[in-house]
C-alpha cells in the first residue's frame, strides 16, 4: 500500500489540529504549513513524485508566512510600547534635567555631581575623567555633602575643554582605599524615542540612556 500526497496532506492537517489553542492564527498557520511542507517530502509517492513548480510555489508560500510573522511580532511590541504610554511618558520629561550616571557634557556651566561615599570611609575624592576614559582631575570632598558642583576648573585655574566628562569617587579608610563607586550627575534631556528594544532618551552632548537609568528628575535652571 502507497501513501499518496493526499494521504500525507490528511496527515498534517490531523497534526495542525493538535496545536496549542493559545498561539496566535497566524503562528498556528506558519507551524501547520511547515509541517505539511515536511510531510509531503517524506511520504510522496516515488511513482509519482511533487512536480518540481509544486514546491517552488509552496516554498515562496512559506517565506512569506515567515515574513508575515515576523512582522506581525515587531508590530505587537511596537503596539505595546506605545500602547503603553511609555512615549507619552518619557517625552513630558524633554527638557527636564535627569541624574544619571551617563556621561555628562560640559560647556562652560558647573555641573552638579552626586558623589556615593562609602558609610566606613574617613576621607573621599572625586575624580574626573574626559570622553576618552583618562583621569583629568582629583580633588577631595566632603563626607556630608549630598552634592558637589564641579566648576570644571583645573587647580591653575585653566577651565577644561568642552565635552563630555564622567565622574567616580574614592573612598578611604585610613589612608586605604575601601572602594571606588560611580557618581551620578545631572543632564539635560534633549530627546526621546521608541526603538525595537524600548524607549531611549538622549542627553545634551549626545549620551543615550534607558528610562530605568535615570535616578532623579528635576527641572533645568
Amino acid at each position: 500500500m502507497s501513501i499518496t500526497a493526499t494521504s500525507a496532506t490528511t496527515a498534517a492537517s490531523s497534526a495542525s489540529e493538535t496545536q496549542p489553542k493559545s498561539k496566535s492564527v497566524i503562528s498556528s498557520d506558519f507551524e501547520t504549513f511547515l509541517k505539511m511542507l515536511t510531510t509531503q517530502a517524506r511520504y510522496q509517492d516515488p511513482l509519482e513524485p511533487i512536480d518540481s513548480s509544486d514546491y517552488s510555489a509552496q516554498l515562496a508560500q512559506f517565506s512569506m508566512v515567515e515574513q508575515q510573522v515576523k512582522s506581525n511580532d515587531l508590530l505587537t511590541a511596537l503596539t505595546a510600547q506605545i500602547g503603553g504610554g511609555n512615549i507619552g511618558q518619557v517625552a513630558g520629561w524633554i527638557g527636564m534635567e535627569a541624574r544619571s550616571a551617563a556621561p555628562v557634557h560640559f560647556n562652560g556651566t558647573p555641573i552638579t555631581v552626586v558623589p556615593k561615599v562609602s558609610a566606613s570611609a574617613d576621607s573621599a575624592q572625586l575624580i574626573v575623567y574626559n570622553a576618552q576614559g583618562k583621569e583629568v582631575q582629583r580633588s577631595p570632598i566632603s563626607l556630608s555633602e549630598g552634592q558637589v558642583q564641579w566648576a570644571g576648573v583645573s587647580s591653575s585655574g585653566t577651565p577644561f575643554e568642552n565635552g563630555l566628562y564622567t565622574f567616580s569617587v574614592e573612598s578611604r579608610l585610613s589612608g586605604e582605599i575601601i572602594g571606588t563607586t560611580q557618581a551620578e550627575s545631572y543632564s539635560r534631556i534633549v530627546e526621546a524615542r521608541i526603538e525595537n528594544t524600548g524607549s531611549r532618551l538622549v542627553l545634551a552632548g549626545g549620551s543615550e540612556i534607558t528610562a530605568d537609568q535615570i535616578k532623579a528628575l528635576r527641572e533645568a535652571d
